[in-house]
C-alpha cells in the first residue's frame, strides 16, 4: 500500500523551505530560517540521491534541522545583532540625560514634564513650572529628574 510520502521530490522540499523562509520574515527571531535551510538542504541531497525513501528523507531533515539550529544559536553569540537605534523600541530609555520642561510643578517629589507631546510623571527634588530638569532614571512610567 503507498502512503502519502512514498512520492516526496526534492521540489517539495525547497517548496517547504521557501514556506519557512516566509514563515521567518513573518514571526520576530531568528528560528524558521535555519528550519527553511534545513529543508533546502534535505531537497539537494534528494535530488542527489532521488532513490531514499521518505523515512531516510525525514532522518535527514530532523538531524540538519537541529545542526542548523545549533550552528545559528553559535552564530549569533558570536555575532550579536547591532542597531545604530539600540533603544528604538524603548522610548523610556531614551529620555535618559535628556533636558525637560517641568509642565506640572515638582511638589514634594511629584510632578509632570513635558516630553514632546506627551507629559510624563516625574519624581525627584521641588521645581517650579516652566523650569528644565534633566532625567536621571525611568522607572516604568515615572521618570526621576534633577534640576539643570
Amino acid at each position: 500500500m503507498e502512503g502519502v510520502f512514498d512520492h516526496l521530490q526534492f521540489w517539495h522540499w525547497w517548496i517547504l523551505a521557501i514556506i519557512f523562509l516566509i514563515l521567518e520574515m513573518l514571526s520576530p527571531g531568528v528560528f524558521f530560517m535555519w528550519i527553511g535551510l534545513a529543508a533546502g538542504a534535505t531537497g539537494v541531497v534528494l535530488l542527489a540521491m532521488p532513490e531514499l525513501g521518505w523515512e531516510i528523507q525525514f532522518v535527514i531533515f530532523a538531524l540538519t534541522s537541529i545542526l542548523a539550529v545549533i550552528a545559528g544559536k553559535f552564530w549569533f553569540k558570536r555575532h550579536p545583532i547591532t542597531s545604530e537605534q539600540p533603544d528604538l523600541n524603548e522610548r523610556s530609555e531614551d529620555l535618559i540625560g535628556k533636558t525637560y520642561q517641568v509642565e506640572q510643578a515638582i511638589k514634594n517629589g511629584a510632578g509632570r514634564i513635558k516630553v514632546g507631546e506627551s507629559t510624563w510623571k516625574a519624581t525627584g527634588p521641588d521645581c517650579p513650572a516652566g523650569s528644565l530638569i534633566r532625567v536621571v532614571s525611568v522607572d516604568g512610567a515615572v521618570v526621576t529628574v534633577e534640576p539643570v
